[in-house]
């Protein structure tokens, strides 16, 4: 049970990272390269997937932190 949900946080916490790295990529390219609509487009993607890492982020540190005291 506990290597399940250490198993499920660090495949939350890889997501996480993978959408922060595209978000963040997203968003030099849109305040760099891109220009007119297309920028704004991915520039508010970008915001979305760096909001969506956090949230990911933050049920993997919760579910964590609440599994220790479920277990006492």
């Amino acid at each position: 049970m506990a290597q399940d949900r250490a198993a499920a946080r660090r495949r939350r916490l890889l997501w996480a990272g993978i959408l922060a790295v595209a978000g963040l990529a997203l968003l030099l390219l849109g305040l760099t390269v891109a220009d007119g609509a297309l920028a704004w487009l991915e520039v508010v993607l970008a915001i979305a997937l760096l909001v969506t890492s956090y949230a990911v982020q933050r049920v993997a540190r919760r579910e964590a932190l609440y599994a220790d005291r479920e277990r006492r």
